[in-house]
């Protein structure tokens, strides 16, 4: 309740745009301290990471992630995909603020199919949630409504001509519970590079239908438990963050 009430404030007195930026910043400074479980997963992620890595940021948000794994990537570079107007702004501020020449945005929703879709950022306690920014559809459920609603272009992952002759190493994917859309459209790319993925699921089902999409091209399951990982075990394991490896080399022509 407090860190809403605060979040209201600020927002409220610098603005939501300046308030993103500062966010941003703020985020990116302290995000390896942060001992959370889901920065804590993430933290984990950039360790996997190799410095020549092509790696995709789907669902950028406000760029905290695609910051770090820039800077992990030095000699590679990131792909930033974010479709919401204010978040993609500040993305894009903050790829200036810290001079990131190795990293591209897209303000583009991705999924299995080319064409127009609505989102909506919710609002809590009077807060603007961008983090919780989503599309608008049937199988996703339990967002507060929100009069911030947004019309957005949609891509397939698998039609992106800038990833073509690019061998993925890495994916960070975080789209509330649109994750299956994004990897039905990104089928021919995962089976030519078979990436590392790194997803938060809730335990619904997409998440089901994410795991059988990915086992079903060679992906298994693991979880982060005591620093290192786990095959997930659903009986055991009540996180929300996955890493998918797959065990088959990538097959891309470069």
């Amino acid at each position: 309740m407090l860190k809403k009430a605060i979040q209201g404030i600020l927002q409220r007195i610098l603005g939501f745009e300046r308030y993103l930026f500062y966010f941003s910043r703020w985020k990116i400074a302290t995000l390896k301290w942060d001992s959370s479980k889901k920065e804590g997963d993430f933290n984990f992620f950039l360790t996997l990471l190799n410095p020549n890595d092509v790696v995709l940021d789907i669902g950028a948000n406000i760029g905290v992630m695609s910051v770090l794994m820039a800077r992990k990537c030095q000699e590679g570079s990131v792909f930033a995909f974010e479709p919401i107007p204010d978040n993609f702004a500040t993305l894009q501020k903050i790829i200036s603020f810290y001079g990131l020449s190795n990293v591209s945005a897209f303000q583009l929703a991705l999924g299995d199919e080319q064409k127009e879709v609505n989102m909506t950022m919710p609002t809590l306690q009077g807060v603007r949630m961008q983090g919780l920014s989503h599309v608008e559809h049937p199988s996703i459920e339990g967002y507060t409504p929100s009069i911030h609603t947004f019309t957005v272009k949609q891509e397939l992952l698998d039609h992106l001509p800038e990833l073509q002759n690019k061998r993925v190493g890495a994916i960070k994917m975080d789209v509330e519970n649109y994750e299956q859309f994004v990897v039905k459209g990104g089928q021919q790319l995962l089976k030519r590079d078979h990436p590392i993925l790194y997803l938060e699921l809730w335990e619904n089902e997409n998440r089901q239908t994410c795991f059988d999409l990915l086992q079903e091209i060679g992906y298994s399951v693991f979880v982060l438990e005591n620093n290192q990982l786990t095959a997930f075990n659903p009986t055991k394991h009540q996180q929300h963050n996955f890493f998918f490896k797959s065990e088959k080399v990538g097959n891309h022509p470069n």
